[in-house]
């Protein structure tokens, strides 16, 4: 077991005590109260229920940071240099049609850079997290990105429309956070995906790099309208010449 900074020890706690809640309400599914929020992204009492768990439990301790978070938009406290970016349910569409393929993810922004990340999927009770220079890990076992060298024996994840002709074999999951832990510990090669929030791919940027993989240079002070392309130093190369030529 590595140890853990208070940070990601609290974020580690929070999640635990939101998932309780996420199991449940995934089990209620069918009798959930469904509120529009647009054509393909619903928000589920469930949604908001987690956020607002993950809110108090991160800010009892640390009640200066501020928060940026899916439904409850920016936060500001007194330290708008640490900031916790909340993504209460990733993959709502997953979780609304009771497919079990969601998560919870949190990470700990400190001036211009994502110092810790956590993705916990509750309903499989695998958790990823990665903390700046101490390496990503997978229930407490140390991860790294996949080996492989040749694209034919790869696979891919990705979403939206702009790579769809891309001759590699990929795989939409809905997930964009349980992608990127994913890539992390090598059970995908790679991602590419386009028109990401910062809250679904904060902890997969770090998860990714401290698991020895490359990821495209992403500016953290947008929040919207983000790319990733993501996989191992072995297949960047092959993997970005496929994705240009397309």
């Amino acid at each position: 077991m590595n140890t853990i900074s208070a940070n990601l020890n609290l974020m580690i706690k929070a999640c635990e005590k939101a998932s309780k809640s996420l199991i449940r309400d995934f089990g209620e599914v069918e009798n959930l109260q469904v509120s529009m929020k647009g054509p393909s992204d619903f928000v589920t009492n469930a949604d908001k229920k987690v956020e607002k768990i993950l809110i108090e439990e991160l800010l009892k301790s640390k009640k200066n940071f501020s928060v940026l978070s899916e439904e409850a938009g920016f936060i500001k406290n007194k330290d708008t240099n640490n900031i916790w970016i909340i993504d209460p349910i990733d993959g709502t569409t997953n979780f609304l049609h009771g497919n079990p393929h969601f998560a919870i993810s949190i990470a700990l922004q400190n001036s211009d850079e994502i110092i810790s990340g956590l993705v916990f999927d509750p309903i499989k009770n695998e958790m990823f997290y990665a903390e700046k220079n101490s390496g990503s890990y997978f229930n407490n076992k140390r991860i790294r990105v996949s080996k492989k060298k040749e694209l034919n024996q790869c696979l891919f994840a990705t979403g939206g429309n702009k790579f769809r002709e891309v001759k590699l074999t990929t795989r939409k999951s809905g997930s964009a956070a349980l992608d990127m832990a994913y890539v992390a510990s090598g059970r995908y090669d790679g991602y590419f995906q386009e028109n990401l929030n910062l809250w679904d791919i904060a902890s997969g940027i770090l998860l990714i790099n401290e698991a020895g993989g490359i990821i495209n240079s992403i500016d953290i002070k947008k929040k919207h309208g983000l790319e990733v392309i993501a996989s191992s130093s072995n297949i960047n190369q092959k993997m970005l010449k496929m994705l240009n030529n397309f």
